[in-house]
């Protein structure tokens, strides 16, 4: 519970500080991105989530919405107001991509609690690209979902990932063990949601890296 209070009051604070900042300029910005998360929506596998989609109920739904509430007063003095709700940005040295490499370079990789969770996911130069569409792009408005088009389970990421780095899929992590080891946080992994970069689409967006495997292929290759 104290951690959560930090991480809220870190969010809204700072979201405050910019709406204080954009008041006090003699020139207002033209535009001001508000950097959420694609867990806006919850965790949810019954269907493909797009900005039109409500958010979730769990803590981080709650404090995504929260979050992007807290710079959204920014339009009354004229600035245009963009939420980008990431997805994963897959990258080998840190985050979920380099948890998700080691078992594979152990031969020990396969699914985690079942495999059939979403995994939303981005390649780093997707994200910086669509960050810079978004911000010049005058007709970009409210929230955008920055996640690929390939919607997928993180069993099927995993597959694509073994296939990519030539190791086999086979040892699965059952829930219960992640629950014990991780506690309330194994819900990142053990559940999930898959979105689609509807509104990036619309406004004609390319994507460099579509599907997972090239993104692997890319970022592994390396």
């Amino acid at each position: 519970d104290e951690r959560k209070a930090r991480l809220r009051n870190s969010r809204l604070r700072a979201g405050q500080a910019v709406v204080q900042a954009v008041q006090a300029a003699a020139v207002k910005p033209k535009v001001v991105i508000q950097s959420s998360g694609i867990g806006h929506y919850g965790f949810r596998d019954d269907k493909l989530l797009t900005e039109d989609d409500p958010p979730g109920a769990d803590f981080l739904a709650r404090l995504t919405v929260d979050w992007e509430n807290s710079t959204a007063p920014v339009t009354q003095y004229g600035t245009r107001h963009v939420s980008i709700r990431s997805a994963v940005v897959l990258s080998p040295d840190e985050g979920a991509l380099k948890r998700l490499i080691l078992p594979f370079k152990l031969f020990a990789g396969g699914p985690l609690g079942g495999g059939k969770q979403g995994f939303p996911w981005i390649h780093p130069a997707d994200e910086v690209a669509a960050i810079r569409f978004l911000i010049e792009n005058e007709a970009a408005h409210g929230p955008f979902n920055l996640v690929a088009p390939e919607a997928l389970t993180l069993g099927e990421f995993g597959v694509r990932l073994a296939r990519v780095m030539g190791r086999p899929y086979w040892l699965p992590v059952p829930a219960f063990a992640l629950r014990g080891a991780l506690g309330e946080v194994a819900s990142t992994v053990l559940e999930g949601q898959k979105a689609a970069p509807k509104k990036l689409l619309d406004l004609g967006f390319k994507f460099k890296y579509p599907t997972a495997e090239a993104a692997l292929r890319d970022l592994i290759g390396r």
